[in-house]
């Protein structure tokens, strides 16, 4: 995995605001003429959100998980002059410039534990990968998947890598496991957890890390507040995703404990 190839593209249409997100993302139309779902930088969590949605994103792909393609989406100042709505007239404003979307996947439907279908192996990737990025936000309550033309689609990381929202204590996380597995909406269904971390390990070492960290725009690891550079925040995502990629075997035992 030598490169990633991320389009960048232009917002020309605002369509509507998808309210059941809590950073208020939008539905809006590109200069490629497809609908994406925009995330935006001047939302609550700011770039942070954005940099673990890429992060988690492109790892997923790269353990061939299903991830709707992720954009880079330009605002212009002029984007969304005639929003009425004053919150998201102010959203748009704090987010001129480089935001980040995601291809939408007209007719999928949200995933029910109770109803739709998880092959076992993929969904014993998917809760280890969960692991590995700590995200705490694939739950029975918001499970973050879709069901598109009957497949399993991964949306939303933004609550991984929490670690990164102090950057003074981010060492602490290095020893840690995820004991929040026990809440993940695939676990009952991941019955292959052994077998899916023999495929991420050949799947995931750090050159792939690197290359995906170093996706990562320069303006969303600028922070005005921090004495850290740039160089050394990808230093320390690197550093923190290999971390757990060595303790796989201990992330698979605390899984196979949670079940």
């Amino acid at each position: 995995m030598n490169k990633i190839t991320i389009r960048t593209l232009e917002a020309i249409q605002y369509l509507q605001p998808l309210r059941e997100g809590g950073s208020l993302p939008a539905l809006v139309k590109a200069d490629d003429g497809e609908l994406y779902v925009l995330k935006f930088k001047g939302a609550g969590q700011g770039t942070k959100a954005l940099v673990a949605e890429l992060i988690g994103g492109e790892l997923a792909r790269a353990m061939n998980l299903r991830m709707p393609e992720l954009v880079f989406i330009e605002l212009d100042e002029a984007f969304g002059r005639t929003e009425p709505d004053e919150e998201i007239q102010d959203l748009l404003k704090f987010s001129v410039g480089l935001n980040l979307g995601m291809r939408f996947l007209s007719g999928s439907i949200v995933y029910d534990p109770l109803v739709s279908e998880a092959e076992s192996l993929e969904a014993s990737k998917v809760v280890l990968l969960d692991s590995i990025i700590s995200n705490i936000d694939r739950t029975a309550k918001n499970t973050n998947l879709l069901n598109w033309n009957d497949e399993l689609w991964l949306i939303d990381h933004g609550a991984s890598l929490y670690f990164h929202h102090n950057w003074n204590l981010w060492e602490a996380h290095l020893e840690r496991t995820f004991p929040f597995v026990k809440e993940h909406v695939l676990l009952k269904k991941a019955n292959h957890l052994t077998e899916a971390a023999q495929e991420i390990k050949s799947l995931i070492n750090e050159d792939v890390i690197s290359v995906i960290i170093n996706s990562i725009p320069e303006n969303w690891l600028k922070e005005e507040q921090s004495e850290i550079t740039i160089e050394k925040k990808r230093q320390n995502y690197i550093q923190f995703l290999m971390s757990r990629l060595s303790k796989i075997d201990l992330l698979v035992k605390e899984a196979l404990d949670a079940k």
